[in-house]
């Protein structure tokens, strides 16, 4: 499955000067991971940066993997390349420590040059292709790793969530991603409320500076299905999960809920959770769910039971955990998106077979599948979305980021005519989204995008294949025009 079924063959024996090559290689990919930028990562290695392009290029042919993924202030590792960190990180620098100048003393001890001199290393290394930034007195990777290690041990929580801070933020050449088991451990500090404040503002600042790696939002999230009590994936009677968490400055209506209630009359069992925003459009999901008669729950256990009455049941956050939905509340705070925002989408709270979620930043769609893939759901679909709530946007074309049967696939669908945008004829929008759903009110536009969403939510049920999206789209149309039967 993905990269963790990726097995390294023997190459056939080659020519000295390409296995130089291949070492270079090596430590082009260490510069790159360190850097998180081409550019800076062709300046530590002395070279320009479209030479560094191609060798990214190589790297990318040798290993058959994109090895990072473009987000807008850096390049995020995929899994298969933080696999591989620790083990190039090491090589690269007992490269630099072997030519590194050194004397013999009159006992036979080995007496570093720069050392003793107290001058700063401003050349390279001969026959090294990258330059030292270490100065006089700075600890070397290995001995910031052992102090690391050493501080893991403790049994005081904030002593492992500082270890945990200072492995992500202790600055170029310092630090590393988490793996996902210490990610698990530092959320799981802050969840049970062992965290200093400082220490969550820190963590969660630095690790959203940087970007979040799938091993760490994975990390994250079993932290988080962990204190909820979610059960794994596909093992309970839920067949869809659908994370609706939506953002505060989000002013469109919520058809998706429509859709979610078409698949639900059709025999689905749909499970939605969410947070209502805040300000002015707070308790809007509620009273939209409310308004179509979609089961609004304050435990889980209640949701199941709803879910088995109706087919379909929401459940905010705050009655899955007070911590996490204060955890959110903080985005009015920082006033930015957290790594809290980022793991919501793979909760799946009672297990469902299959989740449907939608993904803002286009670099974290491709992040959360791989996050998916870690945490063993073997059957999800992520849509681009402008609320992180699965939503489709027919009018645009777009890229569905699949998972199927533990699979990565991706599906393109074409965009579609636009209709016209129907007025809201002097109702409040959510009496206009209700006028819509009752059949009061036809709009083509609203229409579109209730089936879409509901084609798309049908192709990932079914683990369906390219060719039978549109088949999916007009099943979703024909529960549309049915469903005056059935309505309120």
């Amino acid at each position: 499955m993905g990269f963790e079924d990726r097995t390294i063959v023997a190459p056939a024996p080659e020519e000295p000067f390409l296995k130089l090559g291949r070492l270079r290689l090596l430590l082009a990919l260490d510069a790159l991971l360190m850097e998180g930028s081409v550019s800076r990562a062709a300046e530590r290695m002395g070279i320009g940066t479209p030479a560094m392009s191609r060798l990214l290029g190589q790297i990318r042919e040798v290993y058959d993997d994109p090895i990072f993924i473009r987000s807008s202030r850096r390049l995020i590792p995929t899994p298969f390349a933080e696999s591989m960190r620790q083990r190039i990180r090491a090589l690269a620098a007992e490269a630099e420590a072997l030519f590194q100048p050194h004397v013999r003393s009159s006992d036979g001890l080995t007496i570093d040059l720069i050392a003793s001199s107290g001058s700063p290393v401003i050349e390279a290394a001969p026959l090294t292709t990258r330059p030292s930034i270490l100065l006089e007195g700075e600890p070397l990777p290995e001995s910031f790793a052992r102090k690391l290690a050493v501080i893991g041990k403790a049994n005081d929580a904030r002593k492992r969530l500082a270890k945990h801070s200072a492995t992500i933020g202790a600055g170029i050449g310092h630090s590393r991603p988490l793996t996902t088991s210490e990610a698990e451990d530092a959320f799981c500090t802050i969840l049970e409320g062992r965290a200093d404040p400082v220490q969550v503002g820190a963590l969660l600042s630095v690790m959203h500076f940087r970007g979040e790696t799938a091993a760490e939002l994975a990390g994250f999230a079993q932290a988080a299905r962990i204190h909820i009590g979610a059960t794994d994936p596909g093992s309970s009677s839920v067949d869809l999960d659908w994370p609706a968490y939506i953002s505060p400055k989000s002013r469109r209506m919520p058809w998706f809920l429509q859709a979610a209630l078409l698949l639900a009359r059709s025999g689905y069992r749909i499970l939605l959770h969410g947070n209502d925003g805040a300000g002015n459009i707070k308790g809007t999901l509620v009273s939209a769910a409310r308004a179509i008669g979609i089961p609004i729950c304050a435990s889980p256990a209640a949701a199941a039971d709803a879910i088995a009455e109706h087919g379909i049941a929401y459940i905010p956050v705050a009655a899955l955990s007070s911590q996490i939905h204060s955890l959110l509340s903080l985005y009015s705070v920082l006033e930015t998106r957290s790594s809290i925002n980022s793991l919501m989408p793979l909760l799946n709270p009672l297990g469902a077979a299959t989740s449907m979620m939608g993904v803002v930043r286009p670099a974290y769609r491709e992040l959360h599948r791989d996050a998916g893939a870690v945490l063993g759901f073997r059957n999800m679909t992520i849509l681009g979305a402008s609320r992180d709530a699965a939503e489709a946007t027919p009018f645009r074309s777009s890229t569905l980021l699949r998972l199927v049967d533990g699979r990565a696939e991706d599906l393109f669908v074409p965009a579609r005519p636009e209709p016209k945008a129907y007025p809201l004829t002097g109702m409040t929008g959510l009496e206009y989204w209700r006028a819509v759903w009752a059949g009061k009110v036809r709009d083509e536009r609203a229409t579109d995008i209730v089936t879409a969403t509901a084609a798309t939510a049908l192709l990932t049920l079914a683990r369906g294949k390219a060719g039978q999206y549109e088949t999916c789209r007009l099943r979703a149309r024909e529960l549309w025009d049915a469903r005056r039967r059935c309505t309120p």
